[in-house]
């Protein structure tokens, strides 16, 4: 009797397969069919989407790049650790950034995002909006159109915890307003059309989860990748499409994917610890994509060194063992 390859693999100690598991999409990451589960998945020459994307990566298992000598080139990159150089003997607060977090209707979500810019490697952060309490570090003050006024600010992180009643459309005028680079996440995406983003005239990065993404820039059956480079030409931004396969699309079709995420990222106020990690890095002076790409690698680094059943709180305060390890 011949028995099913979904009988062998499962059966086995080792299961590998040879650049994929058959029934898997490449360039998409959708499964054709419901293929067995792999241990390891050796990737011939080059990563392809699918040993990034789920559901398709969740089916390969460990992935292992085989060089087979044939040079590669392409937009689309994996995500790698960044090269973050650490302060030297001139730096101060302002020369290693400062970020400012606008804070709304739900002041933890703002406090989350500000802690983690501060423990990302931000010299300076200040929260501007109704919250009180640790870390002593962090500087309160009012929201008003004179805070949004320091030309010293770098970064702008608006959305965690906004709300979208009419004081948060006034808080989100006012930043876009202000002139400085922004990071725009959670209920400001509700607030905006890609019209209006693309009108701005600062470096932008977008944060949606796919229920953000959909509200938007609509629902689509193309794979994430399509999406969110369509989306980052559309908004004039940058694009960071989270989720278990995060993707980074930049205006001009580059892309980075994230290596599969921790899956214990699933809890309350971890996109509120990115958008406060990528502003930090977008503070400090780096490229809109370089700045996603160095803050979802920073964010992903956190989870791992976290363990299981971590809160964001957590995640916000492994960002600094993160950033270490570089």
């Amino acid at each position: 009797m011949v028995k099913s390859l979904h009988t062998l693999t499962t059966a086995a100690t080792l299961a590998i397969a040879i650049d994929l598991p058959s029934g898997l999409a490449t360039d998409s990451g959708r499964a054709l069919t419901t293929p067995p589960v792999f241990h390891l998945t050796l990737a011939l020459g080059a990563l392809k989407p699918a040993h990034l994307l789920q559901p398709a990566a969740r089916y390969c298992g460990e992935v292992r790049l085989l060089d087979i000598g044939v040079p590669v080139t392409s937009q689309i990159e994996v995500l790698e650790s960044p090269h973050l150089a650490p302060p030297g003997p001139d730096a101060h607060k302002y020369t290693r950034g400062m970020v400012g977090v606008i804070a709304g209707t739900m002041a933890g979500a703002a406090d989350l995002a500000a802690l983690a810019a501060m423990r990302a490697g931000a010299g300076y952060v200040t929260l501007l909006g109704d919250s009180a309490g640790p870390p002593h570090a962090l500087v309160r003050a009012a929201f008003s159109d004179h805070a949004l006024a320091n030309d010293r600010i770098g970064a702008l992180v608006i959305g965690p915890g906004l709300g979208r009643d009419a004081t948060a459309s006034i808080r989100l005028d006012a930043a876009l307003a202000a002139g400085r680079p922004l990071v725009l996440d959670g209920d400001a995406l509700r607030l905006l059309d890609p019209d209006q983003i693309r009108a701005l005239t600062v470096p932008v990065i977008l944060t949606p989860h796919a229920g953000e993404f959909d509200a938007l820039f609509g629902r689509s059956d193309d794979d994430k990748i399509t999406r969110a480079r369509d989306a980052a030409a559309r908004a004039g931004a940058v694009v960071v499409f989270k989720g278990a396969d995060t993707v980074i699309a930049a205006p001009d079709g580059r892309v980075r994917l994230a290596p599969g995420a921790s899956d214990w990222l699933s809890t309350a106020g971890t996109g509120d610890v990115l958008a406060g990690a990528i502003g930090a890095m977008l503070a400090a002076g780096l490229d809109p994509l370089a700045a996603a790409a160095a803050g979802v690698w920073l964010h992903g680094e956190a989870a791992r060194r976290s363990g299981p059943a971590f809160i964001a709180d957590d995640l916000a305060d492994a960002l600094r063992s993160a950033r270490a390890s570089l």
